[in-house]
C-alpha cells in the first residue's frame, strides 16, 4: 500500500477564522531587529577595523546593510504567520515561518493572563497578551494587539476560564 505523506498543516483544525496581528507589529519587530543587528555590527567593527583598517569598517557597514535587509524581510513574513482564534473550549495561537507552531490552550488550564507592552510597543500602541497555564513553564503569547482588543481578549479568556473551572 502506498502511503502519501500528509503535511502537518492539513492535520490542523479546519474552518478556523484566524485573527491577525496588527500591521504595526511588523514595524516594531523590524526596529528591534535593526537595533540588534546594529549592536552586533558595532561589536564586529572594532576588531575588523583594527585588523583590516578602513576596509574592515566598510565591510562591517556592508554586512550590516545586508543582514538588516534580510532580517527585515524575514520579520515581515514572520508577522504574517501569527494568528489566534477562540473556540468553545480553547484558544489557538499559530506562528512560525520555518518552524510552524500551533498552541492549543484549554480554557480550564489557564491560570494567569497578563497584558504587557514594552517602550517600543507603547510608542506604536501595541500590547501583548500572555496566557500562563497550569503547566510549570508554559506561556503562550499573542503579540501585537491594539490595547482595546488585548483587554477584551483578556477579559473573555478570564470569563471562559472561570466558567470551565466552575463546570469541572
Amino acid at each position: 500500500m502506498n502511503a502519501r505523506a500528509v503535511p502537518v498543516w492539513d492535520l490542523w483544525p479546519e474552518g478556523i477564522s484566524w485573527q491577525p496581528m496588527s500591521p504595526k507589529l511588523r514595524t516594531v519587530w523590524v526596529l528591534r531587529s535593526l537595533l540588534n543587528v546594529l549592536v552586533l555590527a558595532v561589536i564586529a567593527a572594532v576588531p575588523l577595523t583594527i585588523w583590516l583598517g578602513w576596509d574592515g569598517l566598510l565591510w562591517t557597514i556592508a554586512g550590516y546593510v545586508l543582514l538588516a535587509g534580510l532580517r527585515a524581510l524575514t520579520v515581515v513574513r514572520t508577522v504574517r504567520t501569527w494568528g489566534y482564534a477562540e473556540r468553545d473550549q480553547d484558544l489557538l495561537v499559530r506562528h512560525g515561518l520555518l518552524t510552524r507552531r500551533l498552541s492549543i490552550v484549554p480554557y480550564g488550564r489557564i491560570q494567569l493572563i497578563d497584558l504587557s507592552a514594552g517602550p517600543v510597543e507603547r510608542m506604536f500602541g501595541l500590547t501583548t497578551v500572555q496566557v500562563r497555564t497550569a503547566a510549570l513553564a508554559s506561556t503562550t503569547e499573542v503579540p501585537g494587539l491594539d490595547p482595546q482588543i488585548a483587554a477584551a481578549l483578556r477579559d473573555r479568556l478570564a470569563v471562559r476560564a472561570a466558567e470551565v473551572r466552575e463546570g469541572l
